[in-house]
């Protein structure tokens, strides 16, 4: 079961494939989506948005709150038994909102979902354990701790061996190439996931 949340950051420029997903679109990113992608439910505060969106929201939340809109949105996908969600939108704009959504991944991971957030350059994912990357030979992926140290049991299709330990605070990690079809590692600790979109020769 998949669902996809859209938020109020950069429009996402290409298609979203939303066969089979169910899509909360959060406040002002109406504007972006609506002639972009179905939409099933919309929700927030609808302090940055000068209509009323499509479908009507069931409930309008008061815009000094506790939580943005999209861990809201998240909360209310997890709830709703979603394995598996994609967020649009969620990059650009406000930094201190992208690192908040990067957050939002990690209360997904937490919770046993597979959060992605897809952004006009990048895939990013939090995970932890074993971690497969499939289908992304040539790109550039750079692996951060996320929350402490991460330590790394083994890899395998990198051009870059990682190293034992990725030390929280360090840089070390960013901009590996993916050198197989299939490419995995393992961990012990959470770690940020980028898959960049551009291709490069290693």
């Amino acid at each position: 079961m998949k669902a996809i949340i859209l938020l109020n950051g950069e429009p996402y420029e290409k298609e979203i494939d939303a066969s089979n997903a169910h899509v909360y679109c959060c406040d002002g990113a109406y504007a972006w989506a609506k002639h972009k992608v179905r939409i099933d439910e919309t929700l927030g505060d609808f302090d940055s948005l000068s209509e009323i969106p499509t479908p009507p929201p069931a409930e309008v939340f008061p815009s000094e709150k506790d939580y943005t809109d999209g861990e809201i949105a998240l909360l209310r996908a997890i709830e709703a038994g979603y394995s598996e969600i994609e967020i649009y939108g969620g990059g650009g704009k406000r930094e201190d909102h992208f690192i908040g959504n990067l957050h939002l991944l990690f209360k997904a991971s937490e919770r046993g979902v597979r959060a992605t957030l897809v952004t006009n350059y990048a895939k990013i994912f939090a995970a932890e354990g074993r971690i497969e990357l499939n289908g992304e030979k040539g790109k550039t992926v750079s692996v951060t701790p996320f929350g402490s140290d991460a330590h790394i049991i083994d890899c395998d299709g990198f051009y870059y061996q990682m190293p034992e330990t990725f030390v929280y605070g360090s840089t070390r990690g960013i901009s590996n190439v993916v050198t197989a079809d299939r490419a995995s590692f393992k961990t012990e600790g959470k770690v940020l996931v980028f898959v960049n979109n551009e291709e490069v020769s290693a």
